[in-house]
């Protein structure tokens, strides 16, 4: 760091000149001043002479300006003390042995200088509260500046390390204009330079050029300067699209509760608000100025899954063309639609940069990854103009050969079975294939649904041989519709294929893959295949191992002998008899839909049969016990 260009005393005395108490302050610390006279050349080299060591050059600097300063830390450093004032600290409360017993056998380079630290430090502060100013000679850089640790004792956290001095006051500076920034008569150049970058940082981002907006507010935000938060948060938020973020007492404004109230229901919607749970939520959630009653219809919506963000306009018309795409798994097309309306969004008020209740919609929120989240950012919108960003690539990959590339999705499906339907409609396939009374649920996540869904066998009225699968349910950009279940099953003798049930109105086509299964038993790995029109079966293969049992006239491109090689790995023969599946009947499934949005499920009937006389079966129920 250079402090060439650092003009002390501007920023000195620009610091003196916008001095007011905080609003906690009585009259008599009203009436002090932060700074002193100069220190001369002759008491800095005293200094230094008593000291045995030259002062890093930005205090020293500083101390030719301003012989010691008032902080005035809300909690911390009070008064840096001057010249003839400092000392070396010498570790007074024993914390070198603490520091160095942390260390661990490869400790960091950063730790080790911390560890250090206390011994050398040089002690700045002369009024404090439990805390201290400490400037470390042991950790400097090649400007000969030393770097200083803000230490608070109550706080029980590692010390604030600054790169030098001035580095510390300036950030002193700025968290005396965030204690200041609830007085109505603190205006001065600074605070209107600042507000008048969070200005130009909003319509930068309306004009998709967050990246320049950014440090703005950033510098903004640690002014503590009103707008530049809520701004900020927003860049945030879509960057990290599955982050959280705190949009203040703009939840409970009516021109705003639409877009971030939901937003704000997200975590305890999903059960993840660990502090008191709902009332504690909804205690501060009230306290902001948001009605009980709104607060209790948001999360409950949220959390049934039924919430539809409905902006107005057109762009809330492409929202609801989008959401129709995606709640059945084109989550590619529903982004496509979204992409190209995004400039016509409109801000409900100077507030908002960017449709963020997009993040709360339950079919639409998980389509918004951290690339499209910097896409909606880059894109120009509320009536700004500016270059449109190069679109994000399609997350879907063609076909069915993913369903074998475990590390391709964030869930791997290593056993799965699915049925593909013609000449219907999605929300047909309960009354096709469905269990008595079945009915498609609100969106879910399928991983979550089966996990808090009980196993059929739990259920009363259940057999024990039944084989009742949770399905979530889409249609392929094919134009197939599909129920698919992604957890491992045995395919036993009993299997029923529900094709011919499925294929009333067109063909309907079953796909089963078993996973290899370990000892007992060492099953192989099972893959079977079943194709039926006007509720009759045309063919049918099965594969374990070795072994192959078909019927019907298979075509050629699916016979089980020319996809199966005896010689090729498991994973060698999935992919080929997917890409066949594929080529031969166009099938696909949607990957993004399936490991990380959330569709629409429903429960089977068995996919197995009822035992016939002299038939047996077995299932095996797997209890873990926590140590």
């Amino acid at each position: 760091m250079s402090d060439e260009s650092f003009d002390w005393h501007e920023f000195l005395g620009r610091w003196q000149e916008e001095w007011v108490p905080r609003a906690d302050e009585d009259g008599a610390q009203a009436l002090v001043r932060p700074g002193r006279p100069g220190a001369d050349e002759a008491a800095i080299a005293a200094a230094e002479e008593r000291l045995s060591r030259r002062l890093p050059p930005s205090y020293r600097e500083f101390l030719a300006v301003s012989d010691g300063w008032h902080v005035d830390q809300t909690a911390g450093v009070y008064q840096l003390g001057g010249a003839a004032e400092i000392g070396w600290f010498q570790d007074p409360f024993d914390m070198t042995p603490l520091y160095e017993e942390n260390l661990g056998d490869n400790p960091r380079e950063e730790d080790i200088l911390l560890a250090g630290m206390w011994q050398r430090a040089l002690q700045l502060e002369t009024d404090s509260d439990m805390s201290n100013a400490l400037l470390d000679p042991g950790d400097s850089d090649q400007d000969g500046e030393w770097a200083l640790y803000l230490y608070k004792g109550w706080g029980g956290e590692l010390p604030e390390r600054y790169p030098s001095f001035r580095a510390y006051m300036e950030a002193m500076y700025r968290s005396f204009h965030s204690d200041r920034v609830e007085r109505p008569d603190f205006v001065n150049a600074t605070t209107r330079a600042q507000d008048a970058q969070v200005e130009d940082a909003r319509l930068l981002a309306l004009r998709g050029r967050y990246g320049e907006a950014l440090p703005l507010l950033e510098e903004a935000l640690s002014f503590g300067r009103p707008r530049s938060a809520v701004l900020l948060n927003q860049l945030r938020h879509l960057l990290a699209p599955g982050s959280s973020r705190d949009y203040g007492n703009l939840v409970a404004d009516p021109d705003y509760l639409p877009e971030l109230l939901p937003v704000h229901a997200i975590a305890p919607a999903r059960g993840e608000w660990r502090l008191g749970g709902d009332d504690h939520w909804i205690g501060m959630m009230t306290a902001r100025g948001a009605a009980r009653e709104t607060l209790e219809a948001v999360l409950n919506t949220m959390r049934d899954g039924t919430y539809h963000y409905t902006p107005p306009g057109p762009w809330g018309r492409a929202v609801a063309e989008a959401r129709e795409s995606a709640r059945w798994g084109e989550t590619d097309a529903a982004w496509r639609v979204l992409r190209d309306a995004l400039p016509l969004w409109e801000a409900p008020g100077p507030l908002l940069i960017a449709p963020i209740g997009l993040l709360a919609d339950p079919v639409l929120g998980p389509l918004i990854t951290p690339e499209r989240g910097r896409e909606i950012l880059a894109t120009p919108r509320a009536g700004e103009r500016g270059p449109v960003p190069e679109p994000a690539p399609d997350l879907d990959p063609p076909g069915l050969a993913w369903l074998a590339e475990p590390a391709a999705s964030r869930r791997p499906f290593e056993g799965y079975r699915c049925v593909w339907v013609e000449g219907t409609d999605p929300d047909r396939l309960p009354a096709l294939i469905g269990e008595e009374g079945a009915g498609l649920s609100s969106p879910t996540d399928q991983r979550r649904a089966f996990l808090r869904t009980p196993r059929p066998r739990e259920r009363e009225g259940v057999e024990l041989w039944e084989d009742r699968a949770l399905v979530a349910v889409g249609r392929t950009t094919e134009g197939w519709v599909f129920a698919f279940d992604g957890y491992p099953h045995y395919l036993n003798k009993l299997f029923l294929s529900p094709a011919p049930a499925a294929s009333s109105s067109g063909r309907a086509v079953v796909v089963w893959r078993e996973p290899r299964r370990s000892p007992p038993g060492d099953h192989p790995a099972a893959f079977h295949l079943s194709v039926a029109e006007q509720n009759e079966e045309l063919y049918a293969f099965t594969v374990r191992g070795t072994e192959i049992q078909r019927s019907g006239a298979i075509p050629e491109a699916l016979d089980p002998a020319r996809l199966f090689h005896p010689q090729d790995t498991e994973l060698d023969n999935e992919l080929r008899v997917l890409e066949a599946l594929h080529t031969e009947l166009g099938l696909s499934l949607p990957r993004f839909a399936l490991t990380q949005g959330g569709l629409r499920t429903f429960t089977t009937r068995s996919w197995t049969r009822e035992p016939r006389e002299g038939e047996g079966f077995a299932y095996i129920t797997f209890v873990r016990h926590r140590p």
